[in-house]
């Protein structure tokens, strides 16, 4: 009898291991189909009707579902009862996320806002602040700078046109500078005017306050307690170093207005960048430290979950309850879930529970990268964390085998949530990985000490000053680690951008993970011939210089950057002047490298759409950038201001050019014969492009940037003046706005040449360019070249012969 009972407790003890190991991912299927519908809805903009249609066939297809599930309930080891449970989620789930969808928009569009934002009115607005007022620096003129304020408000009531409107509605408020007094959830009256936001935006409209805002309510005793505590907090840590400064507020109270913009930018380069704000990793440290701390005080067990509910909401009301706070929040609760030994498989259904939840609370979610990425890293942690940090403890010495998990938790987000980095950088990090595992073992130390010096400094800010010391000591360390990985050359490897490289990468992981075993296992057996595949592989995945590129004598190249526009013009060796920066800044920075430019004379930017400057921190990192000039249209603010931030974390001078500015560096001179004047019609910050005329080296280039129609033909008229006109031989027209149709044809006829460039992305969702732009140039005898087909184009004269053009393919 004694013989048979171990065997049989370790039969059971390996179900039970096995039970435990095993990972039921049937109940993610609901949420993310959920997920979809909802993206779909709001990306199509289907009338709430429609909404509501879909919310209905799902709710029929639900009870359906229960319906013949309950048929079924008589052989439970049926597989058809799980299917069916599953497709009844499922229907359930799209029923409620779509009827929330279509509660919130129905409230979003009620009363009269959308019309008068629609109509650009003047209104006087009441609100209520649902976010701390942000500075943001936008050049006005010649004259200087202008600092402007933004923040998110929820209107209650807009008085327009002698009508009074009662709403609830998200906005965007651009103000001035003495909009910076008020305070989170403070009620206020103001005059502005009212514009449309973006089709499918998270706020329905943007308010240009005219004037201060007046004070009608104060915030509520919670939120008033909350900036205490984060006023005494700015105060303890404002006497660290800039880049602890800036990391310790920004982890603990999600408050980034000190961090350095260059450490900001080296964070989102090497994948860091959930180190610089409040994540889950935050909320779920938090979370355990508190437990751990209430068990060592001998809290009862089952008074543990109350403290952790209070930790949490004290924890978000402190870092203010934003959707990205929120989520951070639910994804740190989830990934603490999983990770805990009593409760390691409740993780993927409280994910799947908690995506469901959030899209009811705010369904502008579904569309966000955040969200994405915040999902994918909690399904990581649940799913890889654990049996990787198995793995690497083994391989660990045994010292540090306690290590393994710790280092596995990056590992798996990184992986996971790589195919969506791709589709904002259009390239892989090289770095992220061990960047992040370098910086993992600094996250908890610095996020604990940073939270202990908020509460401390309730009580006495010198002694909470002394305290945010030690919290600087790992925030340093993590600063330190982003720096020195942003540093690296070939630190990022090209991608496909968009859809089809986000897919390709995500396969490419998939079948790494699903071979992994095999691999191990034919590497031990025969490991000369692994490591002869390793090295081959990551000698082939590390960027080099291609052969027979750029051509020589190159005078122009237009860079790949997908949906956007990067235009190099040659100096000298080494030197040139960079004429937009694209979206990605690893893009960009790849085609500079590749053009071995080190120093760029200037660089020009046309407008300030973020497919001409958000790619500027990649023209700016690792070489020097003599002066930056911009259109003096200075719209959108947020980008213009975002442009005055990076040049000045780089010692950059920002200039505005003007119609009639002439321009000369080494072997170019060129003319500037747009913006003349502001244009209201068509679009303002495309109608304000730079547009401009050079001879670089002999080959005569005209770059139109993305004017529409309106500036079109005004500049085709100013040309068609011009007496030095007739003379002209054009040798490049770089046409407008990616090839779109909003183009006056006529520009064309002033401007004769030979070769057309359009950069352009490929599978680009705006129709570019237009069969009729195509057409167009055809008619005119262009020799037409898109970037989005043939790659890189490089345009010269070698040895001042005849106009020469080479591709380096897409």
């Amino acid at each position: 009898m004694s013989a048979v009972d171990p065997s049989g407790a370790s039969a059971s003890g390996r179900v039970g291991g096995e039970a435990e190991r095993f990972v039921d991912l049937r109940l993610l299927l609901p949420a993310l189909v959920a997920w979809v519908v909802v993206v779909i809805l709001q990306w199509s903009g289907s009338a709430t009707g429609i909404v509501i249609g879909v919310a209905v066939v799902s709710g029929f297809g639900a009870a359906v579902a229960l319906h013949r599930m309950r048929r079924l309930h008589a052989s439970p080891g049926d597989g058809r009862q799980t299917r069916t449970a599953v497709l009844a989620l499922t229907c359930a789930s799209v029923a409620l996320t779509t009827t929330c969808l279509a509660g919130h928009d129905s409230i979003r569009s009620a009363g009269s806002l959308l019309t008068w934002a629609g109509d650009r009115a003047s209104v006087v607005v009441e609100a209520v602040a649902d976010s701390d007022p942000r500075r943001v620096r936008a050049r006005e003129d010649r004259s200087g700078e202008a600092e402007m304020v933004v923040l998110r408000a929820r209107i209650v009531r807009v008085t327009a046109r002698g009508a009074t409107s009662q709403v609830d509605a998200p906005v965007l408020v651009i103000g001035g500078v003495d909009w910076v007094g008020l305070q989170w959830q403070e009620g206020f009256r103001a005059r502005g005017r009212l514009a449309p936001a973006e089709a499918g935006d998270d706020v329905v409209a943007i308010l240009r306050a005219t004037g201060p805002p007046e004070l009608t309510a104060e915030a509520p005793p919670v939120a008033r307690g909350a900036a205490y505590v984060r006023g005494r907090f700015r105060e303890a840590t404002a006497r660290l170093p800039p880049d602890a400064a800036g990391l310790v507020p920004a982890l603990v109270i999600g408050d980034t207005s000190a961090t350095p913009v260059d450490l900001s930018e080296a964070m989102t380069v090497t994948g860091m960048s959930h180190l610089s704000a409040v994540s889950g990793s935050n909320v779920a440290i938090v979370l355990a430290a508190a437990i751990g701390a209430a068990r060592l005080a001998g809290v009862r067990r089952r008074w543990r979950p109350v403290l952790a509910v209070v930790v949490l909401a004290g924890f978000v009301v402190l870092a203010r309850p934003e959707p990205s706070v929120v989520r951070a929040a639910v994804m740190g609760v989830v990934g603490l879930v999983g990770l805990s030994a009593s409760r390691r498989r409740a993780g993927v259904p409280a994910l799947a529970a908690s995506i469901v939840v959030l899209l009811c609370w705010d369904p502008w979610l579904a569309r966000a990268y955040g969200f994405a990425l915040s999902v994918l890293a909690t399904l990581g942690l649940l799913i890889l964390a654990r049996p990787w940090g198995e793995r690497l403890g083994r391989l660990l010495p045994e010292r540090l085998a306690r290590a393994g998990p710790t280092l596995a938790v990056p590992l798996a987000a990184q992986v996971m949530c790589a195919p969506v980095v791709v589709l904002l950088q259009a390239s892989v990090s090289l770095v992220a990985v061990p960047a992040n595992l370098v910086a993992a073992p600094f996250v908890a130390p610095a996020t604990i000490l940073g939270v202990a010096t908020a509460v401390v400094s309730v009580i006495w800010v010198d002694a909470a000053a002394w305290l945010a010391w030690l919290a600087a000591i790992p925030t340093l360390a993590i600063a330190g680690v982003a720096r020195v990985a942003a540093s690296m050359p070939f630190g990022s490897l090209p991608w496909p951008a968009g859809p089809p490289g986000a897919l390709l990468l995500g396969g490419l992981s998939v079948l790494g993970l699903v071979t992994a075993p095999w691999l191990r296992f034919r590497l031990l057996q025969r490991p000369l011939a692994g490591l002869a595949i390793i090295a081959v592989t990551t000698a082939a995945a590390v960027p080099t210089r291609n052969v027979g590129w750029p051509m020589a004598g190159w005078s122009l190249v237009a860079c790949d950057v997908g949906q956007g526009d990067g235009i190099v013009l040659s100096t000298s060796a080494g030197h040139a002047v960079l004429v937009d920066a694209g979206l990605d800044p690893a893009v960009i920075d790849g085609c500079l490298r590749r053009l071995d430019v080190r120093v760029l004379d200037a660089v020009i930017l046309t407008h300030f759409h973020a497919d001409h400057v958000n790619g500027l921190p990649g023209a700016l990192r690792g070489r020097e950038v003599r002066e930056i000039l911009t259109s003096a249209v200075q719209d959108p603010l947020f980008q213009v201001g975002a442009v005055g931030d990076w040049a000045r974390a780089a010692g950059v001078a920002v200039k505005p050019l003007f119609a009639g500015d002439r321009l000369e560096w080494p072997g170019i001179t060129a003319r500037v014969w747009w913006p003349a004047r502001v244009l209201h019609e068509g679009s303002i910050p495309n109608n304000g492009s730079v547009v401009m005329t050079a001879d670089v080296k002999g080959v005569h280039v005209v770059l139109l940037g993305d004017i529409e129609r309106e500036a079109a033909r005004a500049v085709g008229a100013a040309i068609r003046r011009d007496p030095q006109v007739p003379g002209w031989e054009v040798d490049v027209v770089k046409v407008a706005h990616h090839g779109s149709a909003n183009i006056d044809p006529a520009v064309l006829d002033a401007l004769p040449g030979a070769v057309a460039v359009i950069s352009v992305g490929a599978e680009n969702d705006y129709g570019h360019p237009a069969p009729s732009t195509l057409t167009d140039l055809r008619s005119r005898g262009f020799q037409i070249l898109r970037t989005d087909v043939d790659g890189d184009i490089a345009v010269g004269r070698p040895s001042g012969g005849s106009l020469m053009v080479a591709t380096r393919g897409p």
